[in-house]
């Protein structure tokens, strides 16, 4: 399997889908990582390639204790004092430098939350159905040393049960459900194999520039889904640093207009994806969350 791999996806939809063959998995509001264990180490990749690493250290070092030739993915969580979880400190951390994401996670260490393998040492799964991978990612982390902070993920094959989860969890850091068809793949993109309902739906946006200095950018222009041009609202500090990575490495850019007739720095699409808030008018706010 070549670095870096591209992610399945989950569809948004009204409502969970029914039937027996579908199993649904708590969404947690952390950041998604693919976990690479190589020959000689261990690899932490973001969903939009990029080598995180160096900020996930913690992580990297459970890592290891994986059988070489494994890859899962899952999401990186944090929790806060009340042991809910916490988005804001996984964001805190993935915007740090090494030094100090290596102190932050002395504080607060992160967990690992997998939810899929893609490879095991007998080779690439992705081609078998959820299933037969749910089933290998359960034996595998049976075997890890306890304690570790990899865990899978809470599933269910009752809908009942994940809509009470839905209902109840929010206030711990559980944002959505997913449900996944027990015979899909792993397939890059949204497929429809998996779908998914959340408490606040947002929507990913492409990155086509930026306001401000390109190493600290205050604001966003993006591309929504509906075709709209629009600017963001005012960057958070970690957002803006984790942005500021990304528009430095795209090097000279040129002035772009948005839809609204303000004018931007322009990058070229597909460097960056970032989810937001987005209303459906034309002059509607759109409130950036985070880097995919």
């Amino acid at each position: 399997m070549d670095w870096p791999v591209s992610v399945a996806l989950a569809q948004s939809v009204p409502e969970l889908p029914t039937g027996t063959d579908w199993s649904y998995e708590v969404k947690l509001d952390g950041h998604r990582m693919i976990m690479w264990r190589t020959g000689d180490g261990v690899r932490l990749q973001a969903r939009s390639g990029r080598d995180v690493t160096a900020v996930w250290g913690d992580l990297a070092l459970a890592g290891h204790h994986l059988p070489a030739g494994t890859v899962l993915d899952g999401e990186a969580v944090i929790t806060a004092e009340d042991s809910r979880i916490s988005f804001e400190a996984a964001q805190a951390r993935a915007a740090s430098s090494p030094a100090r994401a290596h102190r932050l996670a002395g504080q607060r260490p992160a967990h690992y939350i997998a939810f899929d393998v893609l490879q095991l040492p007998s080779g690439d799964v992705r081609a078998r159905p959820y299933s037969e991978r749910r089933a290998a990612l359960l034996s595998l982390l049976a075997e890890l040393p306890a304690p570790t902070p990899i865990q899978a993920v809470s599933a269910t094959t009752d809908r009942d049960t994940a809509l009470t989860w839905y209902t109840t969890l929010h206030n711990q850091g559980v944002e959505g459900i997913v449900a996944k068809r027990a015979t899909s793949p792993y397939r890059a993109g949204r497929t429809g194999g998996w779908q998914k309902i959340r408490h606040a739906e947002t929507v990913d946006a492409d990155v086509i520039g930026y306001t401000g200095p390109q190493t600290r950018p205050r604001a966003l222009a993006v591309r929504l889904p509906n075709g709209r041009t629009a600017l963001t609202q005012t960057l958070s500090a970690p957002l803006a640093a984790q942005i500021a990575q990304v528009l430095v490495a795209a090097g000279p850019a040129k002035q772009g207009r948005a839809d609204t007739s303000e004018t931007y720095t322009r990058i070229p699409s597909g460097l960056a994806v970032v989810e937001v808030l987005a209303g459906t008018t034309r002059h509607a706010v759109v409130t950036p969350l985070r880097l995919r």
